[in-house]
Parts: C-alpha cells; structure tokens; sequence
C-alpha cells in the first residue's frame, strides 16, 4: 500500500493511468470496508461485496475529477459512496414493495357505477 499516496497525488494531478493503477493496490481494503457495510445490513440484500465495491468505483473515479487529499481521504469517499448504494437499493426495494412499480391512471367521476344500499347483485 506504500504507492497509494503517490498514485492518490498523480491522480488529483489529472493523471488518467493514476485511477487505473489504484483500483489493485486498494481493492482488497475495498471489499472488506464493502463486507463489513453489508454486514449491518437487513437480511435479503441481493447485492454481493464485489459488486458493490465496482459499484462505489465508478462513482468514485467516473466522474474524472479525483480530489482526494490523502489514503484516508480516498477511503472515506470510498465508504460514502458504499454507504450512498446501500441506502439507494434500500429505497428502491422498498418502493417496489409499496407499489412502486405501479401505472397511475385517471378515473374519471362519469363513468363509475354506483349502487344505492338497495340495489345490490344478487348471483
């Protein structure tokens, strides 16, 4: 882990090889920070350490604008963005389960059919 300082400063030079060089030297460190987040997590949780930290990746360094200050810096960023993909698959779990998936459409008031208390079907 000794290179990842020095690749950290290429990269917030604007460095494009830096952030390719980074995801080895921290990847392991990656996926235990990923494993130990989803250990807190409720049960049923689709997404897997690995995904996730390809996840947070992206985010961190697909944007092209890397401004982390030091190791611990990169680190924390790294476990905001899990923590972000954490709660956003929460939310868009629950969702699904509250009918968010749904299409709305319009009633319109003229074309409902009421029956009075004593116009009830009878089969």
């Amino acid at each position: 882990m000794s290179d990842l300082p020095r690749i950290l400063e290429r990269a917030q030079a604007g460095n494009p090889k830096a952030a390719e060089e980074l995801l080895p030297l921290g990847y392991d460190q990656l996926r235990k920070l990923a494993a130990r987040k989803m250990a807190n997590q409720p049960p049923g949780q689709t997404l897997q350490p690995t995904a996730l930290v390809h996840a947070a990746w992206l985010r961190l360094v697909g944007g092209g604008q890397h401004h982390w200050n030091s190791r611990s810096h990169f680190f924390a960023a790294a476990a905001e963005a899990i923590r972000r993909i954490l709660i956003e698959a929460i939310r868009r779990k629950q969702s699904l389960q509250r009918g968010g998936d749904w299409q709305g459409i319009e009633l319109d008031e003229s074309r409902l059919v009421l029956k009075g208390p004593h116009e009830t079907s009878r089969t």
